[in-house]
C-alpha cells in the first residue's frame, strides 16, 4: 500500500512480565481464581407434576432411572451359577480383537475387489517403443505452461483504525510471595546419578543382545539338526521300504519253492505207488495159473473118466486161453513199461523244465539286484553331489 494511504500501527501497550512461577504462586493463584469466581444461576419455579408426591423432588425421568437401578433388570448382573461362567480372558480378547480386524479388512479387500470390478475398464497399455501423452480434444486449444501466469493487483482499504487487543486478565494480589534460590549441585550431581542407569542400561542393552544372537544361534542350530535328521530319517524310511520289499520277495519266492517240492513230492509218491502196484500184480498173476491147477488137482476135480474129454477138449482150450491170456499179460506187462517209461520221462522233463525256470529266475533276481544296486549308487552319487553343491553354496558368500 502507499505510505500515505496506510494504517495507522497501533501504539504498544505497557505491560509487567510476571515472575516464574513456583508450586506456591500455583496454589496462590488457584485460591484467588476461586475466590473471584462466583456462580449464580437465574431463579425458577419447581415444575407442577401429576404425581405430587413425586414433583416436589424429583421429574419423571429420574423416576425411571431409579426404578431401572433394580439388580433383578441389571444386564451387568450375572444369573444363574456362577462355577460355570464363561470368564473372557484378555488374550481371548485380544484374538477376538485381532479376529474382528481380519475380518474388518477381508471385508474392506472385499468391497475394495468388487467395487474394481464394476468399474469402467481403463486405458490398454501401449506398444512396444510407444508411449501414451495427454493431448487436447476440445474445440479451442489452450497455452499449457509448467507454473501459472502472475499479475499483481492493488487495492486500497478504509481508513479505519484497528480495535486495539484487550488487556489480559490479571486477578487481585492476595497472598505473601516467598522465593528461594537452588545453587548447582544442592540437589543430586548429574554426571554421579546417572552413571548407574547408564550401566544398568548398557548391560541390559548388551544382555539382550546377547541373548538375542544366542537365541538365533541356537535356531540356526535347531534348524541345521531338523534338517539333518529328516535326510536321516528319509534314509531310514527308504532303506525300510527297501528291506520290507526284500523280505516279501523273498517270502514269496519261498512260498512258491515250497509249493513247487510239494508238487514234485506228490508226483513221486504217486509214480512209487503205481510200480508197486505193477510189482505186486506181476507177482500175483504169475503164480496165478499154476496155484489154481495144483489146487483143482489136489481137490479131485481132473479124473481118469473125463481125462480123454480133457485132453482132446480142454487141453486145446486150455491152451489157447493160456497163450491169450499169456499174450494179453505180455501186452500188459509191455504196457506197464511204457507207462513207468513214459513217467520216468515226464517226470525228468518236468524236473528240467523246473531247473530251468529256476535258473531263469535267479538269472532275472540277479539282474534286478544289479539294476537295483545301480539305481541305489546312482542316487546316492546324485545326493552327494547335490550335498556337496549345497555345501559349496553355503560356503561360498
Amino acid at each position: 500500500c502507499p505510505p500515505a494511504l496506510a494504517a495507522p500501527k497501533p501504539e504498544p501497550v505497557p505491560f509487567t512480565v510476571p515472575p516464574p512461577i513456583t508450586p506456591l504462586h500455583q496454589n496462590s493463584r488457584a485460591a484467588m481464581a476461586s475466590a473471584a469466581y462466583d456462580f449464580a444461576a437465574q431463579p425458577q419455579s419447581v415444575p407442577v407434576k401429576r404425581n405430587a408426591a413425586a414433583a416436589k423432588y424429583r421429574d419423571d425421568e429420574e423416576n425411571m432411572i431409579s426404578a431401572s437401578n433394580n439388580i433383578m433388570f441389571d444386564s451387568r448382573v450375572v444369573r444363574g451359577n456362577t462355577y460355570a461362567a464363561q470368564v473372557v480372558t484378555q488374550e481371548q480378547q485380544r484374538q477376538q480383537q485381532v479376529y474382528e480386524r481380519n475380518e474388518n479388512a477381508r471385508q474392506g479387500r472385499l468391497e475394495a475387489r468388487r467395487l474394481q470390478g464394476m468399474a469402467p475398464p481403463g486405458t490398454p497399455p501401449p506398444v512396444e517403443g510407444r508411449a501414451h501423452m495427454d493431448i487436447q480434444t476440445e474445440n479451442f486449444l489452450e497455452e499449457l505452461t509448467d507454473r501459472p501466469v502472475e499479475s499483481n493487483v492493488e487495492t486500497q482499504t478504509e481508513a479505519f483504525l484497528d480495535r486495539p487487543p484487550s488487556p489480559l486478565f490479571v486477578p487481585a494480589k492476595n497472598g505473601k510471595d516467598v522465593e528461594t534460590q537452588i545453587e548447582s549441585g544442592d540437589l543430586f550431581d548429574f554426571d554421579l546419578e546417572v552413571s548407574p542407569i547408564l550401566d544398568v542400561l548398557v548391560g541390559k542393552t548388551l544382555e539382550v543382545s546377547m541373548l538375542e544372537l544366542m537365541e538365533e544361534e541356537e535356531l540356526s542350530a535347531i534348524r541345521k539338526q531338523q534338517e539333518k535328521f529328516e535326510m536321516m530319517r528319509n534314509a531310514e524310511l527308504s532303506e525300510v521300504q527297501r528291506l520290507e520289499y526284500e523280505a516279501k520277495r523273498k517270502f514269496a519266492e519261498k512260498q512258491r519253492r515250497k509249493k513247487q517240492e510239494r508238487e514234485f513230492a506228490a508226483a513221486q509218491e504217486e509214480l512209487k505207488e503205481k510200480v508197486a502196484a505193477r510189482a505186486f500184480a506181476r507177482g500175483y498173476l504169475g503164480d496165478l495159473h499154476a496155484s489154481v491147477f495144483e489146487s483143482l488137482t489136489e481137490s479131485g476135480h481132473f479124473y481118469d473118466p473125463v481125462r480123454r474129454e480133457v485132453e482132446e477138449l480142454f487141453l486145446p482150450w486150455l491152451v489157447t486161453n493160456v497163450t491169450s491170456s499169456l499174450g494179453n499179460v505180455a501186452a500188459a506187462y509191455a504196457a506197464a513199461d511204457d507207462i513207468v517209461r513214459a513217467s520216468l520221462l515226464k517226470a525228468k522233463e518236468v524236473r528240467a523244465e523246473a531247473v530251468a525256470k529256476h535258473e531263469a529266475e535267479l538269472k532275472a533276481e540277479e539282474e534286478r539286484k544289479k539294476a537295483e544296486e545301480e539305481a541305489r549308487l546312482k542316487e546316492e552319487e546324485e545326493r552327494r553331489l547335490k550335498e556337496e553343491a549345497d555345501a559349496a553354496a553355503e560356503e561360498d558368500p
